[in-house]
């Protein structure tokens, strides 16, 4: 999953990503306010890590302009700010969730993980597709209760198809979502991983269970 961080405090941002993305997430940064907005409404993330003070533009303006352009990706404010009156306000505006400095490490990734599975209709913490689960925390496979072993970007590819199930996601859409900005479009490393996750998940399921849709992209059968 990607997110993006938007806090000018530059150790805390790049503190913040090197944690998140030991956790799997893939992580971009913005330093400043309006490079930050401007990457939030060109991309698609999955959440954003929003500072209220920042240097040329306050975090509450640019969740305005998000939510009126109607980009709906899951916002979680991260502030000193304190007070009620500031919560209230976030939240009324649309964030997803607040949280107030200093902060654990390991909460901020339970939050990022709570509002990407709610902004996609799960209450579970864990994916449940017919035989097969996936545990996005522990960040593990299983298939009818025997573990599958991925590698670590094989089972990016798995979690975001499964987060979308029954929806076919297209190879870009699964790419957008599972590197950050560095990775080069023309590459074909998300071929590769798709190749290896198609076997180990064959050989688990002894059956096809990650389906090509010619044209369109990817999506899971679990059924018989």
């Amino acid at each position: 999953m990607r997110l993006l961080i938007i806090e000018d405090n530059k150790e805390l941002a790049d503190f913040m990503k090197t944690g998140l993305e030991k956790s799997g997430f893939q992580v971009d940064i913005s330093y400043i306010g309006c490079e930050g907005e401007e990457r939030a409404y060109v991309n698609s993330y999955d959440a954003i890590l929003l500072d209220l003070n920042l240097p040329d533009k306050d975090g509450i303006d640019i969740l305005k302009f998000l939510r009126s352009e109607h980009i709906e990706t899951p916002v979680i404010i991260i502030t000193a700010r304190d007070e009620i009156e500031e919560r209230a306000r976030g939240l009324d505006l649309g964030a997803d969730d607040y949280l107030t400095k200093p902060f654990q490490l390991l909460e901020l990734r339970a939050r990022a993980q709570a509002v990407i599975r709610r902004f996609n209709g799960r209450t579970s913490p864990i994916i449940e597709i017919g035989a097969l689960s996936v545990h996005p925390a522990s960040r593990t496979v299983t298939w009818s209760g025997k573990v599958v072993r991925l590698a670590a970007k094989e089972f990016d590819v798995l979690e975001y198809i499964a987060e979308k199930h029954p929806a076919v996601v297209s190879g870009e859409e699964i790419a957008e979502h599972i590197y950050n900005e560095d990775f080069d479009p023309f590459s074909t490393a998300l071929r590769v991983h798709l190749s290896k996750l198609r076997k180990k998940l064959k050989d688990a399921a002894q059956r096809d269970i990650l389906v090509t849709t010619r044209g369109k992209g990817y999506s899971l059968c679990t059924e018989d």
